[in-house]
């Protein structure tokens, strides 16, 4: 079964060739890497150099510096059975691909398979994840679901027009576009699973002064995720309360990036939710293969 991974990159290259270092380890046939490069200069080009020949990559370039744009692009590139889409900053541990892939041809079935985000320090980051595998709904899709550990049959993955264009980095809504994509997928009747020992390591940035920055463009787009697709209140409700008690709880510690990050949260959840013609447009239009 051949897989193909696209990386859309911008303002990384060390990290980029971190990447592409545990891919070879992967070992695994029939591998195709597109990287999408949305850098205005020619950063990437000692990186692709030092790697040709190596792995099986091609390379990309558009002017236009929008993650889900490149992710799309490279989508209708990709000739793989199976496509993920790992960010230029994390790593895949050995085996991570044949996991993959053997969970593909177990259930004929299965669209979509995700995993958690590992820290490079040890165990889980990036967010709260679900203890148990199984299927993905409305309910838990929050917990199980990260972009760069998101693997989906690609004809599903084209079906379904790719990623969201007005989500994402590079947009005002700057997160959740995964959930959303698994999201319109369940709803088109395709089948989901988490599996949490699929793990991909990435840079753990919770509450960091990075985080913090982006604390209110994030949380906006799962504000407006989580009302375009109509959750309970049940669900959404304690999304917005959390953070409440996050900034409370960080005051009396004495914390104060910790409270301001959980207001920004708050405040962009909110923003987001309350953003007009979350379901307009839905469902996106399929996405063609681009030509060979």
């Amino acid at each position: 079964m051949k897989v193909s991974l696209v990386v859309a990159t911008r303002g990384r290259d060390r990290e980029l060739g971190e990447l592409f270092e545990s891919l070879a380890a992967q070992g695994q046939d029939g591998l195709e890497v597109i990287v999408v490069d949305q850098n205005a200069d020619d950063r990437l080009a000692p990186v692709m150099e030092a790697w040709r020949g190596r792995l099986p990559l091609s390379w990309h370039r558009t002017q236009r510096a929008h993650a889900n744009h490149a992710r799309n692009l490279g989508l209708a590139l990709a000739r793989g059975d199976i496509v993920g889409f790992p960010d230029d900053d994390c790593t895949l541990p050995p085996g991570l691909l044949a996991r993959v892939t053997a969970a593909f041809v177990a259930d004929p079935e299965l669209a979509i398979l995700t995993g958690p985000a590992a820290s490079p320090e040890g165990g889980l980051g990036s967010g709260r994840w679900r203890e148990e595998a199984g299927p993905i709904d409305p309910q838990n899709v929050w917990t199980s679901v990260i972009e760069f550990n998101l693997f989906l049959r690609r004809k599903v993955a084209l079906a379904m027009g790719g990623f969201d264009e007005r989500l994402g980095p590079g947009t005002p809504l700057g997160s959740t576009e995964g959930n959303d994509l698994v999201l319109r997928a369940i709803r088109a009747g395709h089948v989901a699973r988490y599996d949490p020992d699929q793990r991909v390591v990435h840079p753990d940035k919770r509450l960091t002064p990075v985080a913090v920055e982006r604390a209110a463009l994030y949380a906006r787009g799962m504000g407006f995720v989580l009302r375009r697709h109509a959750v309970p209140a049940g669900v959404w409700l304690p999304f917005m309360i959390r953070p409440l008690g996050g900034v409370a709880v960080s005051l009396l510690r004495g914390n104060l990036l910790a409270a301001r990050y959980y207001a920004a949260t708050l405040r962009g959840r909110l923003a987001g939710f309350l953003t007009p013609g979350a379901a307009a447009g839905l469902p996106l239009p399929a996405l063609r293969e681009a030509r060979a």
